[in-house]
């Protein structure tokens, strides 16, 4: 055997054994029965029975926070490509008529003078930062003091 395969084979065992020591004790989060589902928390429901319009707004925990939706959304449709409920009444034309907050002018598309705004395709999905909140107990201990009222 050369040298060089000596040395190899010798690392080899020498990191097998080192891998096995190093790593012996931990175990998984799940615990050692792996086909064992997930202990995660239940699910909440998100604002129940509550209707959109009935709720005050909830107060932001910092200046850039997108607002929360204080009310339920699990009876919505999903938002596609030619279909978002959201702008049933936050839209331009509609939120007056509804008494809802307008979507955000940052939201909109230029448009030329006269023209409808529209919303731009890059905020059309009002879930991926607008979200309903629910009070529930944290998971884990949280010390955060928001800046809302800087």
């Amino acid at each position: 055997m050369t040298r060089a395969v000596a040395y190899s084979l010798a690392g080899a065992i020498a990191a097998l054994i080192f891998g096995c020591a190093q790593f012996g004790g931990v175990a998984s989060l799940r615990g050692a029965d792996v086909p064992v589902a997930d202990q995660a928390p239940p699910e909440h429901k998100l604002y129940t029975g509550k209707k959109p319009g009935l709720q005050q707004p909830i107060a932001r925990s910092f200046k850039e926070q997108p607002p929360l939706i204080p009310h339920a959304v699990d009876n919505f449709d999903e938002i596609t490509v030619s279909d978002n409920q959201c702008m049933e009444c936050h839209s331009v034309e509609k939120h007056k008529e509804k008494n809802a907050p307008k979507v955000g002018d940052s939201h909109l598309a230029k448009a030329p003078a006269g023209a409808k705004a529209t919303v731009t395709m890059d905020r059309y999905q009002c879930n991926s930062c607008h979200v309903p909140q629910v009070d529930a107990r944290p998971l884990v201990e949280n010390t955060f003091v928001g800046n809302a009222a800087k």
